[in-house]
């Protein structure tokens, strides 16, 4: 059994090797060598601003108030709202700020793509000319007052699909929001940052994105509708060989749960989405591998969580424990063996996590002490993904349903926060 566990554990290290260094080579390279620089003048262009948002009156005229902050040409600038089966003001204080309204109500099609869709379709009805791109925000979300305009910046220079910078308004919530938010800096800085500058692709994060009127029209309209819709609009344009590019400076912040029971919910929407999207794009990812698609691999590592790998590294072990005591064999071996593994693991995620928090530490709006605190507490957070992942893999039902957003924070709020933390304006 020694042997055994032996082996298993080699073969899992190996494997998290093969998969995953090249993630940890993106930290130097993001660190050594700056974006390519835009060329292109920026133009003006026409936008849509896509919201799906269901019960979201606490949170709503945040962003609304935001978009009408921001120092590009708003009167190009066209703000929908999808007020998906809402039972709550959302219409109407979306109304009362400016935005074009769509009240959907469909109990049997749920979830934030189905929502997009309906929006969609409205507008190509209501506005047949069109926009020259689209962006999708969530309810929650707050914008920096240039964020328009630098995403406007790389979409004239030929970038048909860019994604964001996502920050956090609330960091220091707790250890599960700041969890969160260090994984999408991670994602933003060391991921998405990378791949620009290697020239392969990007990935959206779900929200603060645009796509240009010609990626709508290549799809047949919006045709996205798995758990994890943006993984799968992403895979979806990878395959056929877009490139979506990151803009770097404009900066979103969106609220992160706070209470582990809404935060594992979520988690296991993702991580059944991830494999709903490698079901059905797993084949096509393969095959751009084989045919030397780095994009292709790398978005496969993305929806094949490492989380599984040490689910079945804790999963081996832990039988091995329990064969050891019915056997009458001495288990210090393999409970040796157990808490290397997990002790590696943890080392891994904190040098993952503190990379994140060295780089950005100025754009983490929370006291001192608890940006370290909570980079320690990242590799507890990241380990609640592997029963989420064992979870998964065997839950009969899993539905989309909204986050409850509560924190109405202002740009003017996050401000303050920057100035009184750091000693400069965010």
């Amino acid at each position: 059994m020694e042997t055994t566990l032996r082996t298993i554990n080699a073969v899992i290290s190996a494997l998290f090797f093969i998969c995953y260094t090249y993630q940890f080579l993106y930290i130097p390279l993001v660190l050594a060598k700056k974006p390519k620089p835009l060329t292109a003048p920026d133009r003006p262009h026409r936008y849509a601003v896509l919201i799906a948002a269901r019960n979201e009156e606490n949170v709503i005229s945040g962003l609304l108030d935001s978009l009408r902050a921001q120092t590009y040409d708003m009167s190009l600038v066209t703000v929908f709202v999808a007020a998906d089966n809402c039972t709550d003001r959302t219409a109407a204080i979306a109304r009362a700020h400016g935005a074009v309204v769509y009240e959907r109500f469909n109990q049997l099609n749920v979830g934030k793509g189905y929502a997009l869709d309906f929006l969609l379709q409205n507008i190509g009805a209501d506005y047949p000319e069109g926009f020259d791109g689209y962006f999708v925000f969530d309810a929650d979300n707050l914008l920096a007052p240039d964020y328009i305009e630098r995403m406007n910046e790389m979409f004239s220079n030929g970038h048909q699909i860019v994604t964001s910078y996502r920050n956090s308004k609330n960091f220091g919530g707790n250890w599960i929001s700041a969890g969160y938010a260090l994984w999408f800096l991670r994602e933003s800085r060391y991921l998405n940052g990378a791949r620009n500058r290697l020239g392969s692709s990007a990935a959206v994060g779900g929200t603060g994105f645009l796509f240009s009127q010609r990626v709508l029209d290549e799809s047949h309209g919006w045709r996205f509708y798995l758990l994890t819709e943006d993984i799968e609009f992403s895979v979806y344009h990878i395959l056929r060989g877009e490139k979506i590019a990151i803009c770097e400076d404009a900066v979103l912040y969106d609220e992160q749960p706070t209470g582990f029971r809404q935060s594992w919910r979520q988690r296991l929407r993702w991580a059944r989405g991830y494999l709903q999207v490698f079901g059905k794009y797993g084949k096509d990812l393969l095959r751009g591998i084989a045919h030397g698609s780095f994009s292709c691999f790398d978005m496969t590592m993305n929806i094949m969580p490492a989380a599984i790998l040490s689910f079945i590294g804790v999963f081996a072990n832990g039988i091995a424990a329990v064969y050891g005591l019915v056997a009458g064999q001495d288990i210090s071996v393999i409970g040796e063996s157990l808490l290397s593994m997990l002790l590696n693991t943890y080392l891994t995620l904190l040098i993952i996590g503190g990379s994140a928090t060295i780089s950005e530490w100025k754009r983490i709006y929370a006291p001192n002490w608890k940006k370290v605190v909570y980079t320690f507490t990242f590799p507890l957070f990241m380990f609640t993904y592997i029963p989420i992942s064992f979870a998964a893999l065997f839950a009969r039902r899993v539905t989309w349903k909204p986050i409850v957003h509560t924190r109405s924070a202002s740009l003017a709020d996050i401000r303050a926060a920057a100035e009184t933390l750091t000693g400069r304006t965010a």
